[in-house]
């Protein structure tokens, strides 16, 4: 079991929040020698939100160094042609391309898998769904659209096999949600969280809900969900028992550090306000 300890003064499903905490005042460690990343998700879309999530990123990079990171899908809205990846991603996130930061993304139900697995730049190497390691964290970044047999034969072996202290799922349907819209996705859930129960799985990234929203751990697991770094689908969080702090009234974007035992987690708006924060803290059973 993990657990956390929440430094969000954030209600769940609050109208309006009492923001004492701004992005400028990161409350991550921000040591030189843990993992730094960003979460974003929903975000392809070339319109306003992404370009300035993005230019947020760019300011923040400048007080956390963050390395990579990973994008919970639905990386292009609309067409996919050289043009919808220049607007969509190359020219929003030029600054941190061209600082040498690696983006690590999934496939979500409105991606093309032929075009964007191929792409240079989201680092899939050609895969649907691939596995890499950064320091003591193993992440696995997982096709939710179409999960067959081979690729939970291939989850499985990578988990078994790895003997990293973190491990990290990321995907683009949630296995929690309190979504007005999709909700959880269940069937998906029955065939997966088995494994990431066996194998220590210590917390789970999603999308395709267009806010933010922690879980409540289940089962031992932390899931987070991650889907308006440039879509936003306001007042769609409903009344839930599973979720611990839900936000949608803005477009967002997570930092993320792990030291040691400690993960450290901010959630950052689009305008630049601390939507929630906190650390887990694994177990050294996982």
């Amino acid at each position: 079991m993990t657990r956390v300890r929440n430094s969000s003064r954030s209600a769940f499903l609050a109208l309006t929040f009492t923001l004492s905490i701004t992005a400028q005042q990161l409350t991550l460690p921000n040591q030189s020698d843990s993992v730094h990343f960003a979460v974003i998700g929903d975000n392809g879309t070339g319109q306003r939100p992404e370009y300035e999530v993005a230019e947020r990123l760019v300011a923040l990079r400048e007080k956390f160094s963050f390395d990579f990171i990973i994008m919970m899908g639905d990386n292009l809205y609309g067409g996919e042609s050289p043009k919808d990846f220049a607007k969509k991603f190359e020219r929003p996130y030029k600054t941190l391309l061209d600082a040498g930061v690696k983006f690590y993304a999934c496939l979500g139900n409105h991606d093309d898998p032929d075009n964007q697995r191929k792409y240079e730049s989201f680092n899939m190497r050609g895969d649907r769904y691939y596995t890499f390691k950064m320091k003591d964290v193993r992440f696995l970044s997982l096709d939710s659209n179409y999960m067959d047999p081979k690729q939970l034969d291939w989850l499985e072996n990578q988990l078994r096999t790895s003997n990293s202290p973190w491990k990290i799922a990321y995907f683009h349907h949630p296995l929690y949600s309190s979504g007005a819209t999709h909700g959880p996705s269940v069937d998906l859930r029955r065939v997966i969280e088995p494994l990431f129960i066996r194998y220590g799985v210590n917390v789970v990234f999603s999308g395709h809900e267009h806010f933010y929203e922690r879980l409540k751990p289940q089962n031992g697991i932390h899931y987070f969900i991650s889907g308006s770094a440039g879509q936003l689908r306001r007042g769609d969080i409903r009344p839930s028992n599973v979720s611990a702090v839900g936000f949608d009234k803005d477009n967002s974007f997570m930092l993320v550090e792990i030291a040691g035992d400690k993960l450290y987690f901010q959630t950052i708006s689009r305008t630049g306000e601390s939507i929630d924060s906190g650390v887990i803290e694994r177990s050294k059973s996982k």
